[in-house]
């Protein structure tokens, strides 16, 4: 694989932390959600995931979209409910995904074959392919 970009963060102090990329543009701290345990109040790595996700397929449909001459509306959007708990096998906890997108204007078959060839080309996608359960639901 040819690297076109590569992102450099470092977390200190795990869910209850800090991350700051080397350029120090993202500086967030990190809290666990109330849900978890903890006090809330901070981002968390599940909502990270979820926004580089989201951002992401956005881009991936997009770029499908100029490829494949299909009109992506201007106004789409792409909502993700990252899901974690402990796994069935007792091995740890993972992760699953439903992204909800929207596509206004799109027929419904146009959208749906939209998400299918952005599925084939995202980077997110690639990386959760076997590894979590990722719906998409066409809202």
């Amino acid at each position: 694989m040819k690297v076109l970009y590569t992102a450099n963060v470092t977390s200190t102090g795990g869910r209850d932390g800090r991350a700051t990329s080397d350029d120090g543009i993202l500086d967030v701290k990190l809290a666990p959600p109330k849900e978890l345990g903890g006090a809330g109040g901070a981002t968390n790595p599940e909502q990270l995931f979820a926004a580089g996700y989201t951002a992401c397929f956005i881009g991936a449909m997009k770029f499908v979209g100029g490829r494949d001459k299909i009109a992506v509306p201007a106004n789409v959007s792409v909502t993700a409910n990252v899901g974690i708990g402990q796994r069935d096998d007792g091995e740890g906890f993972g992760l699953i995904v439903k992204l909800n997108v929207s596509l206004p204007g799109l027929d419904a078959a146009t959208a749906q074959d939209l998400v299918a060839r952005a599925h084939k080309v995202c980077p997110y996608s690639h990386a959760t392919k076997g590894n979590i359960s990722v719906e998409t639901v066409i809202v």
